[in-house]
């Protein structure tokens, strides 16, 4: 599971970056009296009695144009917002609520996320009534805090305790320092009967798994560990997933839906899909799924011996693959045999690469480099004789990429246009196959006239 990452905000000067220092337990954040001194998004590691997450220091939260220094810095603190799991809204309990909080308390809302309300700067008592009078911006109860003194972290605690992800209890046993690293978790999907056991077995060397030509024998989703090439493997061998009206024993229900758990505990989803009748109405909804919950998806041509004799078939079914899945475009085909053992190590190959691309970080000049570029080439349409702006943009999360850009009525951004904008990502930064997010960030800003 990837770490839950928690961010710090709120408008310049209450104490962010000395909560992030108190967190991560050393002075990595730069601290002063002057506001703003912090203007990229820091990130650091925290253990904090027995919760492990990533914390991200911000830049002030102000009201600027977008094209300035401080507009920038407000688009970093967005998109930080964004990527969060839990965002720590910090106020300066002494100074109260003033009205630069506002605005900003409605971002934090609006992003949806789980929210913890600080009210800093309330060492031995003092300000207390500005914590109390944080209870309007309607983000719960604030935590009286010191962060220079360490105040209200047991309370800060139980809160974030309350509110972070729960980690997957297979997580815990792993060492990621053990030789080989953390195994990468690899889940095998299809239809009933394309194979999907038999291809493990041929995987591990040995019949750990019951396999027939009865469609559906596996009725659980399995977990095994494995090594390929020195890297740990845990696979997941999952029962064959049909259409919901087509189950009507409630032991299978609860097996398919053991499916779906396995592709979202998975980073990569080998799709197995039968090479002599592929590509059915159910591996593309099954394709569909694994898109939709993010995960790097690799397509395995099982059977590949049964149809091998016919040219030109493999390159026929991946343009096939092009036309009908456009969401994962570039995703690795890969022909092989469960039963004969050929084309294991191709489809492993992919696996890994698939993962690699799955986690894969660009940096944020890189991103706007390209952002210009196909901005001039291909300019977004004006909407009541106004020219949409996109003005920035940056990555907030990897597995799987996701993208936020920023700018002016990007609400009203054709669907065409964002299609055009993704497929120019996955091409610029070599993205194939992998499920690629984009948030659309309006400006809220009533000085910004595009």
């Amino acid at each position: 599971m990837d770490m839950p990452t928690v961010a710090i905000v709120g408008r310049p000067n209450v104490g962010k970056s000395t909560l992030f220092n108190r967190l991560v337990g050393k002075k990595l954040a730069l601290v002063d009296d002057r506001p703003g001194v912090t203007r990229d998004r820091r990130e650091g590691d925290v253990r904090f009695g027995g919760l492990h997450f990533r914390v991200i220091d911000t830049a002030g939260l102000e009201e600027s144009d977008a094209a300035t220094l401080m507009g920038r810095m407000r688009m970093q603190t967005e998109a930080a917002i964004l990527a969060a799991d839990v965002v720590l809204f910090v106020i300066d309990a002494r100074a109260g609520v003033l009205p630069a909080d506002q605005p900003f308390a409605e971002l934090v809302r609006r992003a949806g996320c789980p929210v913890i309300l600080i009210a800093n700067k309330a060492e031995g008592g003092t300000g207390l009534s500005g914590a109390y009078e944080a209870f309007t911006l309607g983000l719960g109860d604030p935590i009286p805090f010191s962060a220079e003194h360490g105040e209200g972290l047991g309370e800060l605690h139980d809160a974030l305790k309350g509110v972070l992800p729960k980690p997957d209890p297979e997580d815990d046993e792993e060492d990621e320092d053990a030789p080989g690293g953390r195994s990468l978790k690899v889940a095998i999907v299809g239809r009933p009967n394309a194979g999907k056991s038999t291809l493990i077995n041929r995987m591990l060397g040995e019949d750990r798994l019951l396999v027939g030509p009865e469609a559906g024998i596996t009725r659980d989703s399995i977990s095994l560990d494995w090594e390929w090439r020195g890297r740990k493997i845990k696979l997941h061998d999952t029962a064959g997933m049909r259409r919901r009206a087509r189950i009507d024993d409630k032991l299978e229900k609860l097996a398919v839906s053991d499916g779906l758990r396995a592709v979202r505990f998975a980073e990569v989803v080998v799709v197995l899909l039968d090479a002599t009748i592929p590509f059915e109405k159910q591996d593309l909804t099954i394709i569909d799924l694994v898109e939709s919950e993010g995960r790097a998806v690799v397509i395995g041509l099982n059977k590949w011996d049964l149809v091998a004799d016919q040219p030109g078939l493999l390159k026929q079914l991946r343009e096939d693959c092009t036309r009908l899945l456009p969401q994962v475009r570039g995703v690795a085909v890969v022909p092989l045999s469960g039963l004969a053992g050929e084309g294991l190590d191709k489809l492993m190959q992919a696996v890994v690469q698939a993962a690699e691309v799955w986690d894969k970080r660009i940096s944020t000049s890189r991103i706007n480099d390209w952002l210009s570029e196909a901005t001039s080439r291909n300019p977004p349409p004006a909407v009541s004789g106004r020219r949409i702006k996109i003005r920035y943009a940056t990555q907030v999360k990897s597995r799987p990429p996701h993208f936020a850009l920023f700018g002016n009525q990007l609400n009203a951004l054709p669907k065409s246009y964002t299609r055009y904008l993704v497929n120019g990502l996955r091409e610029a930064f070599e993205l194939p196959g992998t499920p690629i997010r984009l948030s659309l960030r309006t400006s809220q800003n009533p000085f910004d006239k595009g």
